[in-house]
């Protein structure tokens, strides 16, 4: 993971966190203030940010705090739902319908009896495959955590958010994409 510094590698994953936070959330620039102020002040972000950070364990920066700080900027502009490994598929609904970033084709629709007793990966990546269906991905932005912070953009972007964030020093995975052989 990458964390604050000075110089043009620090630049870069300033520049490609910025890019991660612009791709998710286009027209809200805040969510792109939050993780940069994030990665450029960290004790600064810790200090303004400590009750939402609290719920987390964080007390103090460390190296993951940029990435962090995206997800809970994206969350609170509900264009994330984080979904614990053993939610329930009428919870993880309700957080999916409550992304102001879902497609406006219903994917629930495309749903088959017997997909929503799954565990929640399994859930998830069902979930995944019928929103491809309808020209949107649900990725996953890892936090290195039990849970699955999820976050819905076009499908023809999610090699681009992939990049960006392995760029940054952080992963992202696509929910419902077949498994390569």
């Amino acid at each position: 993971m990458s964390g604050p510094g000075s110089g043009p590698a620090a630049d870069g994953v300033l520049d490609s966190l910025t890019a991660v936070a612009s791709l998710l959330a286009p027209d809200r620039p805040a969510v792109a203030e939050q993780t940069r102020r994030a990665h450029a002040d960290p004790e600064g972000y810790v200090s303004a940010y400590g009750d939402r950070l609290d719920h987390r364990g964080i007390d103090e920066p460390f190296p993951g705090l940029p990435w962090i700080a995206l997800v809970d900027a994206l969350t609170e502009h509900k264009l994330l739902a984080e979904f614990d490994w053993k939610e329930g598929a009428d919870e993880i609904r309700y957080g999916l319908d409550g992304l102001v970033s879902r497609p406006s084709v219903d994917p629930w629709a495309l749903f088959e009896d017997g997909e929503t007793d799954l565990p929640t990966y399994d859930f998830l990546e069902v979930c995944g495959r019928h929103y491809r269906e309808v020209g949107a991905a649900l990725v996953v932005l890892d936090i290195d955590s039990d849970c699955y912070p999820v976050a819905c953009v076009r499908a023809a972007r999610v090699d681009e958010l992939i990049s960006l964030a392995k760029a940054a020093g952080f992963a992202v995975w696509p929910l419902g994409v077949p498994k390569a052989a």
